[in-house]
């Protein structure tokens, strides 16, 4: 598959999808464009982007990308009243990459509607956030047919510069993202956990997470949340409820396979009882949009304390 001479389409502009789509469309790509909500998506007109209406408009392109929050709304966009499956009057893009983190039973189910109409899904989930695009550091695993993976792979690449995993066929990319994101929630817990630990003992938040970063047990993850660990930023990257839908999946494979996740679990109550917080607030709206770790006030109150920023410069470590 030619790089540049592709037609590609892309559906999702939220927190990620922007900036992936962006990274297509400045290394020269054909890149056009549909979200829900219009006026999001018309900032990439100025970097080639070609904003369309519908998602049916994106039916002639060579290769369709999709990244939204569930699996439902990944139905909805292929297959419901206006989706591009329902509305397409001629042939579809051959291949359709999904970058979202879904369900294994949806994925199915969305992958054998899709072959009937002669389509193969790739799953492309990818590993980051918006710091971690803007800093060329993404990473994706790949699964589904393995001829159309490969096809696809140099593409993911342009977003995903850090690395691009085939793991093979079917929904096995996205077992790995479930994992992946199970992983994210209980060690962000901990870490908030052990951070507040030291801080009440009179460590400064700054100087323990210094420490942890530049130890065997740092990493990009635990680096680029300090600085909203000490300084309660909490901008968002991804928020509590979409993380809690996402432990939830690891929960629901590990009682199908038989694999005991008591540590998730016990995460997914931590998580719960931030939310179910948030809920009795009257700005419970606004909290739950702010970012996951934001939980850490949370946790905080349980020990007895009362947060407050460091105002310290933090590096990302990105």
């Amino acid at each position: 598959m030619s790089a540049n001479t592709q037609k590609l389409g892309w559906i999702g502009v939220g927190r990620m999808g922007f900036q992936m789509a962006e990274r297509l469309l400045k290394a020269g790509h054909d890149v056009s464009i549909w979200n829900r909500t219009k006026a999001k998506a018309e900032p990439l007109a100025a970097l080639g982007g070609k904003i369309v209406s519908n998602p049916v408009d994106l039916a002639g392109v060579d290769v369709l990308f999709t990244i939204v929050s569930t699996g439902p709304d990944l139905e909805e966009i292929y297959f419901g009243e206006n989706g591009i499956v329902t509305n397409a009057k001629g042939a579809l893009p051959k291949i359709f990459v999904d970058c979202s983190t879904i369900s294994v039973e949806d994925s199915i189910r969305i992958r054998e509607r899709l072959k009937e109409k002669g389509v193969d899904l790739i799953a492309a989930p990818v590993s980051g956030n918006g710091q971690v695009i803007k800093a060329g550091k993404l990473s994706s695993v790949v699964s589904g047919p393995e001829a159309s993976a490969k096809a696809v792979m140099p593409l993911i690449g342009v977003f995903a510069p850090r690395g691009v995993s085939y793991v093979g066929e079917g929904e096995l990319a996205r077992v790995c993202k479930i994992a992946h994101n199970v992983m994210l929630g209980v060690v962000i817990e901990n870490l908030i956990e052990i951070t507040l630990l030291a801080n009440k003992m009179g460590v400064p938040r700054e100087a323990f997470l210094s420490f942890m970063n530049n130890g065997v047990m740092g990493s990009m993850f635990t680096a680029y949340k300090s600085p909203a660990l000490v300084n309660l930023d909490w901008t968002t990257t991804f928020t509590a409820e979409l993380l809690r839908k996402d432990l939830d999946l690891g929960l629901e494979l590990g009682r199908e396979w038989d694999v005991p996740m008591p540590v998730t679990a016990a995460t997914r109550e931590v998580l719960q009882q931030h939310i179910g917080k948030a809920l009795s607030q009257p700005d419970a709206e606004a909290i739950l949009a702010q970012d996951f770790a934001k939980m850490a006030e949370t946790m905080a109150e349980c020990a007895g304390m009362k947060l407050v920023s460091e105002n310290k410069a933090v590096p990302t470590g990105l």
